[in-house]
């Protein structure tokens, strides 16, 4: 028995649907030692990848919007990045059994991204995601992006469903954020980057998910 409420299931992209970490990662560290900087370890990266470009520049060189050195260094990075973005990324291993369980029960899915559609379109496209999705936003298909509600009721309205009776997974304070104030269930993914912020247990989630099959359990589909 499906939760009766839940119609479709929407995923934020890196850090919960896919592990871009690598990449990202990887386009920073590759921008360090081209200005002479050792890299730094990855550990110390992946948990400031799904704040974008912002974040990889930040931890990678010290840097925040406004100051004089962010801006060309923001674009030098995406520049790198937009070179080497699906040279390890891959979907979770263990969320591949989730979407074909979702699939199987006849629940539509999708995705809800900040990252600009310049990215996030060849991504899926390399994954083998476009054809199995119900719904695509960007962070820049809507004239807002997370943490406000309007790119998940865009999702809602392209797969023609109700906000309220979609769920949405995401692994950053601003997922639940934006699920909650689109009236949607809202669950933390635990295995994700998480950030720097207020701890996973403190976002508010009406649940934690430490794996991606406890999304199942959660929908009753398990």
């Amino acid at each position: 028995m499906i939760r009766a409420r839940s119609a479709a299931v929407l995923f934020d992209l890196d850090g919960t649907l896919i592990d871009s970490a690598p990449d990202l990662a990887g386009a920073a560290n590759d921008l360090r030692q081209a200005r002479g900087l050792l890299p730094l370890p990855f550990a110390s990266l992946r948990p400031m990848v799904g704040a974008g470009a912002r974040g990889m520049v930040g931890i990678a060189f010290g840097v925040q919007p406004g100051d004089t050195d962010f801006e060309a260094l923001r674009d030098a990075f995406l520049a790198r990045y937009s070179q080497r973005m699906l040279e390890q990324t891959v979907v979770f291993r263990e969320m591949q059994p989730v979407l074909h369980a979702l699939e199987h029960a006849g629940l539509r899915w999708g995705v809800v991204t900040n990252k600009a559609a310049r990215f996030t379109e060849p991504i899926v496209d390399g994954l083998g995601l476009r054809t199995r999705l119900s719904a695509l936003v960007c962070g820049d298909t809507t004239p807002h992006s997370k943490p406000h509600p309007a790119p998940l009721f865009e999702a809602a309205r392209q797969m023609g469903v109700d906000a309220a009776a979609c769920v949405y997974v995401g692994d950053d304070a601003r997922d639940v954020v934006a699920g909650r104030a689109a009236g949607m269930a809202t669950l933390a993914a635990q295995w994700g980057y998480l950030g720097d912020g207020a701890a996973v247990h403190d976002w508010g989630a009406d649940a934690i998910l430490s794996r991606p099959s406890d999304l199942l359990n959660w929908l009753q589909l398990a």
